[in-house]
């Protein structure tokens, strides 16, 4: 078996279905294209929304802190993501991650995996020493992307790097776990670019989660058929185009 047909191989086998739960001012929201000004509310209370998604067989979910992410206090939201993690999820979790500080805070807590966004591209170091202190398993970077090209501070600003660029850097330093968002495409329903995470999953030989943009349940299994480690569903689980239990039905051997 050549190295593309194993990682695709390894990718097949771990692939998982996370249900996004994005976290503002303590309340579940999501926002069309990362713009604050369009935010829909989903709910007020974040451990009901955690209970809901394991009640019907989900063991993940990706909370995302948006004020960390769009740069106000990195601890916002953590008595919400404490309450997600009592309901028992295993939680992937990013938003504001940006110092060692902030890192251990979360995996104190009990986080399973943080993702790390803006610090790396701007701090590789901190890249690093969480791969040291924490394992290769317990570490995520986020790569957003635009037409390509990578985005920071909560999608607001461009990088000079595109997000195949970024991954290679960011492989060689031993990173293994990616969450790839195409920024269009996120909380509008337009589709998962698939073409463009399975094109940076090939390019870097990262475990591509694939975010932003899922209508409906062929997203889902498209994601799958591309050899992906899993996908986030947001908008369209809490808008009713997805059923969870069919979605997570999908990361079981056929």
């Amino acid at each position: 078996m050549d190295d593309e047909s194993a990682r695709s191989t390894l990718q097949a086998s771990r692939f998982r279905v996370f249900p996004a739960i994005d976290l503002r001012g303590g309340r579940v929201v999501r926002l069309a294209q990362g713009d604050p000004a369009r935010q829909t509310v989903y709910a007020d209370d974040p451990r009901t929304v955690a209970e809901r998604w394991k009640a019907e067989g989900a063991e993940w979910a990706h909370v995302v802190n948006l004020d960390g992410a769009f740069g106000d206090e990195a601890s916002a939201n953590l008595p919400s993501l404490i309450s997600i993690l009592a309901a028992g999820l295993k939680v992937q979790f990013g938003g504001g991650l940006r110092d060692q500080a902030s890192l251990r805070r979360v995996m104190e807590a009990g986080v399973t995996r943080a993702v790390i966004g803006t610090a790396a591209i701007e701090n590789p170091r901190l890249v690093d020493w969480a791969l040291r202190e924490f394992g290769p398993e317990r570490m995520a970077v986020g790569i957003d992307a635009r037409e390509g090209k990578a985005r920071t501070k909560g999608w607001a600003e461009a990088s000079a790097l595109t997000a195949v660029e970024l991954g290679q850097r960011l492989r060689a330093h031993g990173v293994t776990w990616c969450v790839f968002t195409d920024v269009a495409r996120d909380g509008v329903g337009a589709g998962v670019n698939v073409a463009a995470s399975a094109e940076l999953a090939r390019e870097t030989g990262l475990l591509v989660i694939a975010a932003g943009g899922v209508a409906g349940i062929e997203d889902v299994r498209r994601v799958r058929k591309a050899g992906l480690a899993g996908v986030i569903v947001g908008r369209a689980l809490y808008e009713g185009r997805v059923n969870l239990a069919e979605a997570l039905h999908l990361t079981t051997d056929d």
